[in-house]
């Protein structure tokens, strides 16, 4: 696929993203590889304002990064505004987009087309304790001051994130207040044509970081020495940063879950990893692999707690269709050993987005303790997990497959290859 466009950008705007029509590919992938931002971030905001009318908003005020993202394609300090929720941007069903920002930093956004205004936040200090009762009562006038603008007369209003003084100062201005974080990722399920590009550019960051690992996987190394390796690469490729350190080795890949640590790596053992990857244009890729350490083979024991792991991936994986009811997914999902029961990973697939999203479809066993039943849906993007280990044993095999469904099946997204030594079952 040719470019045949840049989109004219400011000297405030971050980077340089082709533009190209959201087609299929001419080889036959019908996964696109490059968007035009402003129609990702058009796409974007009308299912949200689509969400908020079923929902009978006359606004929302987002305080959470990956949905203020979402909604306008803003970012500023990610990291700090995980945990500071010191910026908000609020986004009326008619109206002007305004972004609260931090003192000083509204250049990083005003460029934005979907930011309509920048004012300072009157929160900003809230996260040190310091200024909580002085902040939340202007906080309430404002905001109510544009419902009162904007809404209609409709005084119903959203907040995903935020201290409760804020909520109650809302209220105080009489104003309807609801938590409105589950109805803005169950907009976000289906991904746009353009966000499905912003994946697949993810993944192929996270693959190639992948490689850089398996390439440096060699007796000696550590566990943190090639997470580095990982990190480094994402950071390379346009990435923003891995959320777990998910890569274990020898004894420490089960049971799974062990982050990476000094640990020196020795022959004959198993390195596995999840990449967890917040990756180029803020977007999720989740796929995991695990590989042999040489020299020499894998033990017979090793090989076959991959294959499991493997046939477990690709049963799942074949029985995706749209229509399909979760429930459905956990019934019919590949049958974990009883020996391996125990130790079974939390979701047969979860939801891929901008994070690890809506839905999460746990086991039959756990399905009432852990999910709620929905239906599989052409546009959404899910990782298919596997976990095979057992109490007792040394050794754990982790894999993992991102995929998006279709209005046919499914379109695989991650294809790393899988360790040829381990699924050969030459002994």
């Amino acid at each position: 696929m040719s470019i045949v466009d840049f989109e004219k950008l400011t000297d405030n705007e971050p980077e340089r993203i082709p533009v190209v029509p959201s087609a299929p590919m001419a080889n036959g992938d019908s996964i696109p590889t490059a968007f035009d931002p402003k129609q990702l971030r058009a796409g974007r905001l009308q299912r949200l304002r689509a969400m908020m009318a079923e929902q009978g908003y006359a606004a929302v005020v987002l305080f959470d990064p990956y949905n203020q993202r979402y909604a306008t394609g803003s970012r500023n300090m990610f990291g700090y505004f995980l945990r500071n929720s010191t910026r908000y941007i609020y986004v009326p069903l008619d109206g002007p987009v305004i972004l609260f920002e931090y003192p000083g930093s509204a250049h990083v956004s005003t460029w934005l087309e979907t930011i309509d205004e920048s004012r300072t936040s009157k929160v900003v200090w809230s996260a040190v304790n310091q200024r909580d009762n002085l902040s939340s009562d202007p906080f309430g006038i404002e905001i109510a001051e544009l419902i009162e603008e904007h809404g209609r007369g409709n005084r119903k209003i959203g907040l995903d994130r935020c201290a409760l003084n804020l909520a109650r100062s809302l209220e105080a201005q009489g104003l309807e207040v609801f938590d409105c974080m589950q109805d803005t990722l169950h907009c976000r399920r289906i991904k746009t044509p353009e966000e499905v590009a912003c994946l697949a550019q993810s993944m192929a960051g996270s693959e190639a970081a992948v490689a850089e690992v398996e390439a440096a996987i060699k007796p000696g190394v550590t566990e943190n020495e090639l997470f580095a390796i990982m990190y480094g690469d994402v950071i390379r490729q346009g990435g923003e940063f891995i959320e777990t350190r998910l890569l274990s080795s020898g004894p420490r890949t089960n049971p799974w879950f062990n982050e990476a640590s000094d640990r020196v790596i020795r022959p004959g053992e198993l390195v596995a990893l999840d990449t967890d990857t917040i990756g180029c244009h803020g977007y999720y890729s989740d796929f995991s692999r695990t590989f042999h350490v040489g020299p020499g083979k894998p033990s017979a024991y090793q090989k076959h707690l991959y294959r499991m792991a493997y046939d477990q991936v690709h049963h799942n994986m074949g029985i995706l269709k749209p229509g399909m009811s979760y429930r459905e997914i956990a019934e019919q999902a590949w049958k974990i050993p009883e020996r391996f029961l125990d130790r079974r990973y939390p979701s047969i697939i979860h939801g891929v987005g901008m994070h690890g999203e809506t839905p999460l479809v746990a086991h039959h066993m756990d399905f009432d303790r852990f999910s709620k039943d929905g239906i599989l849906e052409p546009g959404m993007v899910v990782s298919v997990e596997s976990y095979i280990g057992e109490v007792g044993a040394a050794d754990g095999v982790k894999l993992e497959e991102e995929v998006l469904v279709t209005e046919t099946g499914i379109e695989k997204l991650s294809r790393y290859p899988f360790d040829e030594a381990l699924l050969d079952q030459e002994v």
